[in-house]
């Protein structure tokens, strides 16, 4: 049985663009949840992320229960801290800020979740994480006291995704940040995308067919939209399959 993240590459080397819907615990509400997931089931969505910023302890664990009994799609932890790890998902994004130099969000939380994790059945994939300047301050910035690669700074997010790379990270995450106003641009992800070989995520700021289109179309493999349906579902009617 292949794993969550052989099934990516898998559809990387097939070329086949990939789409996770990303659900914040603390902005979901679970009285929605069946309706949600029967659109998010007739869409091309081929993942879910869960994960936030600032999550309420026991939050996730009670959400990724409810999404079970909606969806077959495999639930990816994408967490901001460690109190969000549940055994109840597929797998977690083990994420690396490389973009900053606090050292809690390069090793310290990596360390701190080890306990948490050896008692879990979770598929652990190592993934280097990127925040790109959106036009605003985003969580990530205000949570981690780290700032953004500008995104006028080409070379130093390509360097920055090819670090990860020799690392031996897994995946590549650009994020512009929950709430971005402006999406990773298309010269960012094809530059990335150009001097690396392995998977890239791009997530913050897609908020319609034409940025989610344009993502993929500069070499995204995996592209995350999050608030875009937080705040209007109909999007789904876009994205049936």
């Amino acid at each position: 049985m292949n794993t969550i993240y052989q099934n990516i590459k898998l559809s990387v080397s097939q070329s086949e663009k990939l789409l996770a819907i990303l659900i914040d615990p603390d902005k979901f509400s679970i009285d929605r949840a069946k309706t949600f997931f029967e659109k998010v089931n007739a869409s091309i969505a081929t993942h879910i992320f869960v994960g936030g910023s600032i999550v309420e302890a026991h939050k996730t664990d009670i959400l990724v229960k409810e999404i079970k009994t909606h969806t077959q799609l495999p639930i990816v932890l994408f967490p901001g801290d460690v109190s969000q790890i549940s055994n109840e998902a597929n797998a977690l994004l083990f994420l690396s800020l490389l973009s900053g130099r606090n050292a809690e969000f390069l090793i310290g939380k990596h360390v701190e979740a080890i306990s948490k994790l050896n008692k879990t059945n979770l598929e652990i994939i190592s993934t280097g994480y990127i925040l790109i300047e959106s036009g605003q301050k985003t969580a990530v910035e205000k949570v981690t006291q780290t700032k953004p690669i500008s995104r006028n700074d080409l070379q130093q997010i390509v360097h920055t995704a090819k670090a990860a790379e020799f690392l031996g990270m897994k995946l590549i995450y650009l994020e512009a940040g929950s709430g971005a106003l402006i999406p990773i641009s298309e010269e960012i992800i094809t530059s990335v995308k150009a001097e690396t070989k392995i998977p890239l995520i791009i997530g913050g700021g897609i908020k319609s067919i034409l940025d989610l289109e344009n993502a993929y179309h500069a070499g995204a493999d995996l592209v995350v939209i999050g608030n875009a349906f937080e705040n209007n579902e109909s999007l789904f009617n876009e994205l049936k399959k």
